[in-house]
């Protein structure tokens, strides 16, 4: 009987996952994680400090009629 396509394409994916795909160590990846919480920490503090300059222009022009008026 023939294999269906679907088993086949499951079983090659596990022999490349498990023979030919070179995992990194434990340092490398804690490595890895660090740079990308890092970047994700300075992001972060980037658009709080762009949302808090919006806020402030946005609550000058608001209050721009009250002082003419």
């Amino acid at each position: 009987m023939k294999k269906l396509k679907l088993f086949t394409n499951i079983e090659e994916s596990y022999t490349e996952l498990r023979y030919k795909t070179s995992w990194p160590t434990k340092g490398q990846l804690v490595k890895s994680a660090m740079i990308v919480l890092i970047a994700s920490v300075i992001l972060a503090a980037i658009i709080w400090c762009v949302d808090w300059v919006v806020e402030k222009v946005m609550s000058l022009i608001y209050a721009l009629p009250q002082l003419f008026s």
